[in-house]
Formats: C-alpha cells, structure tokens, sequence
C-alpha cells in the first residue's frame, strides 16, 4: 500500500508540474480565470475530476 500512495503522489507532482515548467504564462491566466469562477462551477469541475480519476482506478484495478 505504501509503494501505491508514494507512487500516486509522485504522479501527481508530476503532472500538477506540467503546467506551470512548460507555459507559466499560459498556467498564470487559467488559474486566473478559474479563480473567477463560482464555487458551483469549481464544485461541479472537481466532480468531474473525482469522477474521472474513480473510473481510471477502476479499470486500472480491475
């Protein structure tokens, strides 16, 4: 379990890290303009992602 979490973690660093080495600028205006965004739309995006990621490990696990 603990080689499992260490490795979802680094994944995630990693690709939480795309954004910001390849195009600061372009990372700086998305950020921005979802900052704008209303805690529904931020709560329906995370959703989605929450969905996503429940759906990957299920076919990954399976």
């Amino acid at each position: 379990m603990s080689h499992a979490f260490w490795l979802a973690i680094g994944l995630l660093l990693i690709a939480e890290g795309i954004g910001p080495f390849l195009a600061p600028d372009g990372w700086r205006r998305a950020i921005a303009q979802v900052s704008q965004q209303s805690n529904n739309i931020l709560r329906r995006i995370g959703g989605c992602f929450v969905v996503a990621g429940l759906i990957i490990l299920y076919f990954y696990l399976r």
